[in-house]
């Protein structure tokens, strides 16, 4: 069941692979994952990438590293509940934004990178960049959603920022019901530079692959944790 991920987004793309396998009980409670050697060949990833991905399960608690003669990484025994005021949740709801906002933010990106912006402009979007890559953790998805919303504003039409603020109030529901990982952040910060520097270039076509490449990122973290 494992495959190897498409390789820009290789953090998220792990997680979202090592999830399903677990949720379709392909690996089962108290099932001992591969050695991380086989694991990483088998999703075509470094163990560098991988271990960063195990981490993380571990601390969102579906797996437990256990030492010793019969030491390794085990999913965990204990089942992972969403927070008791989520409520349920539709998947198509799920699939509706990530494909809604698949559609619109690249092409906003791209209309961005060919609006003539004035200095202002230019600014403004490096300071919403600036203030996303220096957010702590806990007020990091307010100033990336500012970030995004940013962009919008500089493609010149209210009807876009309004269909990207709409969009990100909707996403940011879905995410907050999956936990916050520090390397998915780091990532997604360095996208958010590839981003801002193809539009500030005036280069369309760079600026929405690189918006593209980020929101599939988002899409596989939230695919795995809430499938």
């Amino acid at each position: 069941m494992l495959r190897p991920v498409r390789g820009g987004n290789a953090f998220e793309e792990t997680i979202e692979h090592i999830l399903q396998t677990i949720k379709l009980g392909i690996f089962a409670p108290a099932e001992k994952l591969p050695p991380e050697r086989e694991l990483a060949e088998q999703l075509g990833v470094s163990r560098a990438t991988l271990r960063d991905a195990l981490g993380e399960l571990q601390s969102a608690g579906y797996l437990e590293v256990q030492r010793g003669r019969y030491g390794g990484t085990y999913v965990s025994t204990t089942p992972v509940h969403r927070k008791p005021d989520d409520g349920p949740l539709d998947p198509a709801e799920v699939e509706d934004v990530l494909l809604f906002r698949a559609i619109i933010e690249p092409a906003t990106a791209a209309l961005a990178a060919k609006a003539d912006l004035s200095a202002a402009a230019r600014r403004h979007l490096q300071v919403c960049l600036s203030d996303v890559a220096s957010s702590p953790a806990e007020g990091y998805r307010p100033r990336d959603a500012r970030f995004h919303i940013a962009i919008a504003e500089l493609s010149g039409s209210g009807s876009l920022v309004n269909a990207v603020a709409e969009t990100r109030s909707r996403l940011n529901g879905l995410l907050d019901r999956i936990p916050l990982l520090g390397t998915n952040l780091e990532h997604a910060n360095e996208q958010h530079v590839q981003i801002a520097e193809a539009i500030l270039r005036g280069d369309a076509p760079a600026a929405e692959r690189a918006t593209v490449e980020h929101l599939e990122g988002t899409a596989s973290l939230l695919r795995g944790f809430l499938a």
